[in-house]
Parts: structure tokens; C-alpha cells; sequence
């Protein structure tokens, strides 16, 4: 199953550099049946908090301290995405049922893949707990987290009442790159996989530099597009001062 989550990453990355993915501000007609857009994100996002559960705590470790920390950190992430996040929204945009579909099918495999380590096949000691890697990685999800939180603030932020069309965002990680949100996530996972030192938390974090890097630069098309020469220049796609 680590394998399998490997060999997606570069399919994503070729399929989404010819192709955006059809949901938020790149949504549009022609991919079949749409859900609302709550219900959709909800939906692709539930198996990385309940199937995750279910399978580590059917594991030989679920109940030891340091596989627990571990679990904590991963439902800290996901419970918030999955039944908190869609409710800020104000506004959402009607979802293919096919990208919820392909999400759902993606956030099983990838749950299942994680779950099964953290709570079964991998060793975590309580001395685990201070370990140099599992610190690192903690510090590094936490910051990912700190990144990830305000850049949705901001975006959440961007329009007052009544208000419609896009805005440029500002602040935070969006004074250097295009998608402060993305590098937040992106870090997270980096940090996770540091965190459990597995082939399943790199699977992870390549997959998600795979799926969110093609988006970024589109995302940093579609502000230029749209804002011309009022968009910031310094600002790079992902990474700070780099991409």
C-alpha cells in the first residue's frame, strides 16, 4: 500500500499540471454530478479522522504513549478539517462528485496506510517521546499548523459581509509565497513524516508536495491573470524564495 501511494504522486503531478482540479475558484461545468460544497469536503476528508481511528485503535500499540501522541497530532489536523473547516467557510462552490470521490478514495488508502503503522506495525517506545526526530517533527507540524491556521484566516478574512469577487491576501506567509496555506500543509506533513520515521508518513508528504505544488502554480497563474501588474512580485509560488 506504501507502494501504491509512491507511484500516485508523479501520475498526480502529470495529470495536474495539464488539468486543474475542478473545486473552488477553478470549479466549472463538465465533470458529471456535483455536491454541495460542505457536504463534499466533509465527505472526501472523513476517512483520515474515522477509518484512521478505527484502524489504529484495532492496533497491537494504540494504547501505548507514544503511538497515541502520535494519533493526537494526526486527528488534531483532521478533525478540524473535516467537521470545523467547511462551517467557517462563507460560501462554497458546488463540488464534482468525482473529485470527492477520487479524495475519499485517496484519504482511505492513505489513512488505512498510516493508521496501520502508527498503531500496529511500527515500534514507538515511550523513549520515543524524546527522541531528536520525533521533536523535530513535532516542532515542524506545529509550525506547518501556526502557518496553516492563519493562512486560512486571512483568506476566511478577505471579504466582508456582502462583499464578492477575490481578493490579493496579505500578511503572514502571503508576503512571500502565493499559497501560504498549501506551504503550511506541506510542512505539517514533512513534519509528520520526521515525526514517525516511516515510509508511510514520507508516502504521505510526497503525495501532498505532489497534489499541492501543480495548484499552487496555478494558483499563482490565475492571481497574475486576474491582478496583473498589482500583484506582488516577490511572491513565489510555494516556497519562499525559491518556487
Amino acid at each position: 500500500m506504501v507502494t501504491a501511494v509512491f507511484a500516485m504522486a508523479p501520475a498526480a503531478v502529470i495529470v495536474l499540471l495539464f488539468v486543474s482540479a475542478p473545486y473552488g475558484r477553478h470549479a466549472r461545468g463538465g465533470w458529471g454530478p456535483t455536491l454541495p460544497g460542505r457536504l463534499g469536503w466533509i465527505l472526501m476528508e472523513s476517512p483520515a479522522v474515522l477509518l484512521f481511528a478505527a484502524v489504529f485503535f484495532s492496533g497491537a500499540h494504540a494504547f501505548e504513549a507514544a503511538p497515541l501522541v502520535l494519533c493526537a497530532l494526526w486527528m488534531l489536523h483532521y478533525v478540524h478539517r473535516t467537521f470545523i473547516f467547511p462551517f467557517r467557510l462563507r460560501s462554497t462552490k458546488p463540488m464534482a462528485l468525482l473529485v470527492a470521490a477520487l479524495a475519499f478514495g485517496y484519504q482511505s488508502l492513505n489513512a488505512l496506510v498510516n493508521a496501520s503503522w502508527v498503531g500496529e506495525l511500527g515500534s514507538y517506545p515511550d523513549a520515543w517521546l524524546t527522541d531528536p526526530r520525533f521533536l523535530a517533527g513535532v516542532a515542524l507540524f506545529f509550525v506547518g499548523s501556526a502557518i496553516n491556521h492563519h493562512a486560512d484566516w486571512v483568506l476566511l478574512n478577505l471579504r466582508k459581509p456582502g462583499e464578492t469577487g477575490y481578493k490579493i491576501p496579505r500578511g503572514g506567509m502571503y508576503r512571500w509565497v502565493t499559497s501560504a496555506n498549501y506551504l503550511g500543509e506541506l510542512v505539517i506533513w514533512v513534519g509528520w513524516a520526521v515525526a514517525t520515521w516511516s515510509l508511510a508518513g514520507l508516502s504521505f508528504a510526497i503525495f501532498t508536495a505532489a497534489n499541492l505544488a501543480p495548484r499552487a502554480a496555478q494558483h499563482h497563474a490565475w492571481y497574475h491573470e486576474t491582478f496583473g501588474d498589482d500583484y506582488p512580485p516577490e511572491r513565489r509560488r510555494l516556497i519562499p524564495l525559491l518556487w
